[in-house]
């Protein structure tokens, strides 16, 4: 098990304000939120899981590192909430770690969680033709994700190079491991009746890679007290639009305390 995985700090530390934890995509990084982060850093203080570049941790060792990490913060400050937000393949670890130790975090989001991966075999093909590919091939075919990825006419040039450099940095080998845990991640197997706390599902409803709006119907009526936004223009990687505020979502949402009479909003864009 590797002892690499840590917290950034992205941002000035503000323990007056909640913890954020962010918990990245397939890149492990942790930089792609960085768009964010200068509204996000008036409100909460952030935390950035980063994932080694060569890291072949399971789910299991996932979840036991991550909750040291998380009590060691809560054990500077106990009385304040700590908002787990996972997107992607963050999202299926932050449900994960939900799941297993719901007393670690008091509010859960999660954006286009890749839960459905499994259930879209076209992925699981095309990482056991690119497990044949050395590195410099392996890269020139991330160019080819970048459509399934993005709304193009909604992401910006700088954040489109910050999307490919992320994903070129991860190893081949990586990648491939990364992709069997999520062909490995079956939902319905996870205690998800264990999460009492509000959980905030954003959808996007023009995600190419996967099914994102109907994966978070799913999750919406497994998770007892839940709502989805969807965001109906976005891409799978909603953060890098320069029309999506993850900030203002949240504080629109009330952190969640306010579900309301109906299960599902629609964010204008």
């Amino acid at each position: 098990m590797t002892n690499l995985l840590n917290f950034l700090t992205p941002c000035p530390l503000n323990p007056l304000l909640p913890l954020l934890v962010y918990l990245p995509g397939m890149d492990g990084s942790g930089e792609l939120i960085k768009f964010q982060l200068p509204e996000l850093s008036v409100l909460y203080d952030i935390r950035c899981l980063s994932i080694p570049l060569d890291d072949f941790t399971d789910w299991n060792e996932l979840v036991e590192i991550l909750a040291k990490l998380i009590h060691n913060e809560r054990k500077l400050l106990p009385s304040r909430p700590i908002i787990l937000c996972g997107e992607s393949f963050g999202g299926c670890l932050a449900l994960k770690f939900a799941a297993h130790y719901p007393d670690l975090c008091d509010r859960l989001v999660l954006i286009n969680p890749a839960s459905s991966f499994r259930r879209r075999p076209f992925l699981g093909w095309g990482a056991s033709v690119s497990h044949w590919l050395p590195n410099s091939l392996y890269h020139l075919s991330t160019f080819a994700l970048i459509p399934l990825l993005i709304e193009s006419r909604r992401v910006n040039s700088h954040s489109r190079q910050s999307l490919l450099k992320a994903m070129q940095s991860v190893r081949s080998s990586s990648a491939i491991w990364r992709i069997s845990l999520l062909n490995s991640f079956v939902l319905e197997h996870l205690p998800l009746h264990k999460i009492k706390n509000p959980v905030l599902v954003l959808a996007s409803g023009s995600d190419r890679l996967l099914p994102s709006v109907e994966e978070a119907n799913k999750l919406i009526n497994y998770l007892p007290n839940a709502k989805m936004v969807i965001l109906p223009n976005s891409g799978h990687a909603c953060l890098l639009e320069s029309e999506i505020s993850l900030n203002s979502i949240l504080t629109n949402e009330k952190l969640f305390m306010n579900l309301g009479s109906s299960p599902v909003s629609s964010l204008k864009e």
